[in-house]
C-alpha cells in the first residue's frame, strides 16, 4: 500500500541514499547494474565478500540474461558470507531511460525488503544517476485496499554506490523530488471516486501548500457562482458533490514582476459518468483518474521549491464529478463561461474542455501570464492517434514552447507528440446559438484542442491531451498497474530546467 505519514501530505518514500566508496559490508542483498561489463566496484566487492560476481555474470548470460535488456532481472541465492542474495539488472545502453526503468526493476524486486546495496558503474552520468532514483520511487508505487493479503511493503532503504569518493547525494535528491510527483500523482488518480470528490482536491491541495510553501486559494459552488465560472458549475450541478476552482501560487526566492511567469491549468473531473450523455458501462471503468490533469498539477506544484523552479508559476485546478441526475446539464444547454464567451453543449460527456475553458479564461484575464498550457486527459480520440502508452498528444500556437515541452517530456520519459491545429477544422466546432459547440462529429482530439485555443487569447499556449498514457495494464518499466499520474514528472522536469520560457513568445 502507498504508505503516508500523518503529517504530511506525502507518502513515505524509500531512502535513497548515496555511499561514496565501496563499503565491505552492507545489506543481505546486493544489487549489481550490469552493462557490458561488470561493474569494477562490484567485482571489488565481489572479492571482498567472497563472492565471485563475474562468474556469476558468465553463467546467467549462458541462460539468456541480456544487460542490454533494460530492467531485465535475474536473482540469485548465495548461502556464503554476508551476502545472502544477489541481483543482476540490465543497464541497457547507460542512457537516463534505461537507468529509469533500472531504478524501478531495482524497486519492484526489493519490496518487502528493509534494505538493498546497489552498484553501478563509476562515471554514470547525473542525468542518468538522477533517473536511477526516479525509477526507484517510481517502481516503489503500490495502492491496494485488500485487508487479507496486501502485498509486500516497498523497501525501506536502497545505498547506491559506484566505489569512487564522489559525493552525489545532490543529484540523487533530484531523482527523488521528480520521482515523488509521479508518485503523488498516481496516488491522486487511483484513489476511488467514493472518497474522492472536488471538496477532497481541495483539501488535499492545501495540505500540499501548507507543506510546500505555497499559497492556496479555493472557490466553492457559491463563489464559482458569484465570479462567473459557468464551465465549472454546469458539469458539476448534476451532482450532490459541487465543484470546485483551486489555485496555487508558487514565486522563486527574489521574484520580480519581471520573473517568468506560467500558468498550469489541469483538469480535475473527480468522476465521469458523461452525464446525461451516459457512457456504457466499459467506458466508466477507470474514471476515477479522470482528474489526473488536475492532479499532476498539484504535484507538479509540490516539487518547485525543492527543485529551485527561477519561474513563477500558478496552477490552477477545475474540479467537479460529471453525474446524471434530474439537475444536470442538458444537451443544447448554452453556458456561459468565465469572461462571458458562450458554449452550446452537444454532449455533455465532453466536459473536460468546459471546466478548462474557465480556467483558461480566468488565467487571461486575470493572470496574465508569459506562458499558459493546461493538461487533461481530455480525449478518447488521442489514443486512436498516437496508441497507447508511448506518446502523449501536444498541441500549441508556439513553436518554441512546443520545443521546451518536447524536450522536457524526452528527458522525463513521459513523451509528446506535437499535433495540428488547422484553422481550416474550426468550422466544426461553430454554430448559430453561441460561440461555439462543445463537440463536433470532426477528429476529436484537434477540435477539442481548437475549442480550447480560442479561451487562450494571444498568449503563447499548450494543450496536453494524456489519455494516451494515463494508464498502465502491467507494472511495466517505471509504471506500476493502473493509473500513471502523467504529466506530473514532465511538467517538473520542464519547469525546472535552467530557461523553461527561453524563446518563447
Amino acid at each position: 500500500m502507498a504508505r503516508r505519514s500523518s503529517s504530511s501530505p506525502f507518502p513515505s518514500l524509500p531512502v535513497v541514499a548515496w555511499q561514496p566508496g565501496l563499503p565491505v559490508h552492507g545489506s543481505p542483498t546486493w544489487v549489481v547494474v550490469v552493462g557490458d561489463e561488470l561493474p569494477a566496484a562490484a567485482k571489488e566487492a565481489g572479492e571482498r565478500l567472497g563472492v565471485d560476481l563475474g562468474r556469476l555474470l558468465e553463467v546467467q548470460r549462458e541462460t539468456g540474461f541480456t544487460p542490454a535488456a533494460a530492467g531485465a532481472t535475474a536473482a540469485y541465492p548465495l548461502l556464503t558470507g554476508d551476502v545472502t542474495e544477489v541481483l543482476l539488472v540490465g543497464a541497457g545502453d547507460g542512457s537516463a531511460t534505461d537507468l529509469r526503468r533500472a531504478g524501478a526493476a531495482v524497486a519492484r524486486f526489493g519490496r518487502g525488503k528493509a534494505e538493498l546495496t546497489t552498484v553501478v558503474a563509476e562515471g554514470i552520468d547525473d542525468a542518468a544517476l538522477q533517473a536511477f532514483a526516479e525509477g526507484v520511487v517510481l517502481g516503489s508505487f503500490t495502492y491496494t485496499q485488500k485487508t487479507v493479503d496486501p502485498g509486500k511493503p516497498a523497501v525501506g532503504t536502497v545505498t547506491l554506490t559506484d566505489g569512487s569518493a564522489a559525493a552525489r547525494q545532490d543529484v540523487i535528491d533530484r531523482g527523488i523530488v521528480i520521482g515523488r510527483t509521479g508518485w503523488l500523482a498516481r496516488q491522486f488518480a487511483i484513489t476511488p471516486s467514493n472518497e474522492k470528490d472536488p471538496a477532497w482536491l481541495a483539501a488535499r491541495a492545501t495540505e500540499v501548500a501548507a507543506a510546500t510553501g505555497l499559497v492556496a486559494t479555493v472557490w466553492d459552488e457559491k463563489k464559482l457562482a458569484a465570479d462567473g465560472f459557468g464551465g465549472i458549475l454546469a458539469v458539476g450541478q448534476g451532482s450532490t458533490r459541487p465543484p470546485r476552482f483551486i489555485r496555487l501560487d508558487y514565486a522563486p526566492a527574489g521574484a520580480t514582476k519581471k520573473t517568468p511567469y506560467v500558468v498550469l491549468v489541469g483538469k480535475g473531473i473527480t468522476y465521469d459518468t458523461g452525464g446525461l450523455s451516459l457512457k456504457p458501462r466499459e467506458g466508466m471503468v477507470s474514471m476515477k483518474r479522470d482528474m489526473t490533469g488536475g492532479g499532476s498539477v498539484i504535484a507538479t506544484m509540490s516539487a518547485l521549491r525543492d527543485l529551485g523552479a527561477n519561474v513563477r508559476v500558478t496552477g490552477l485546478i477545475c474540479a467537479a464529478e460529471n453525474m446524471p441526475s434530474g439537475s444536470a446539464y442538458r444537451p443544447d444547454d448554452v453556458i456561459r463561461h468565465f469572461g462571458g464567451r458562450t458554449t452550446e453543449v452537444k454532449n455533455t460527456d465532453a466536459e473536460g474542455r468546459l471546466v478548462l475553458a474557465d480556467g483558461l479564461a480566468y488565467a487571461v484575464r486575470e493572470l496574465k501570464p508569459d506562458v499558459l498550457v493546461d493538461i487533461a486527459t481530455l480525449t478518447g480520440a488521442i489514443k486512436v492517434s498516437l496508441g497507447a502508452m508511448l506518446y502523449g498528444g501536444m498541441f500549441a500556437t508556439d513553436d518554441a514552447l512546443a520545443d521546451n515541452l518536447a524536450d522536457a517530456g524526452r528527458v522525463s520519459g513521459e513523451q509528446l507528440w506535437r499535433m495540428p491545429l488547422p484553422a481550416e477544422y474550426e468550422d466544426l466546432i461553430s454554430t448559430p446559438i453561441a460561440d461555439s459547440v462543445n463537440s463536433s462529429k470532426g477528429p476529436g482530439s484537434i477540435t477539442a484542442a481548437l475549442f480550447l485555443k480560442a479561451f487562450a487569447g494571444d498568449i503563447p499556449w499548450a494543450h496536453l491531451d494524456l489519455s494516451s498514457i494515463a494508464e498502465s495494464p502491467a507494472d511495466n518499466f517505471e509504471y506500476s498497474i493502473g493509473a500513471t499520474g502523467a504529466g506530473a514528472r514532465l511538467l517538473s522536469t520542464w519547469l525546472a530546467s535552467e530557461h523553461p520560457t527561453s524563446g518563447i513568445g
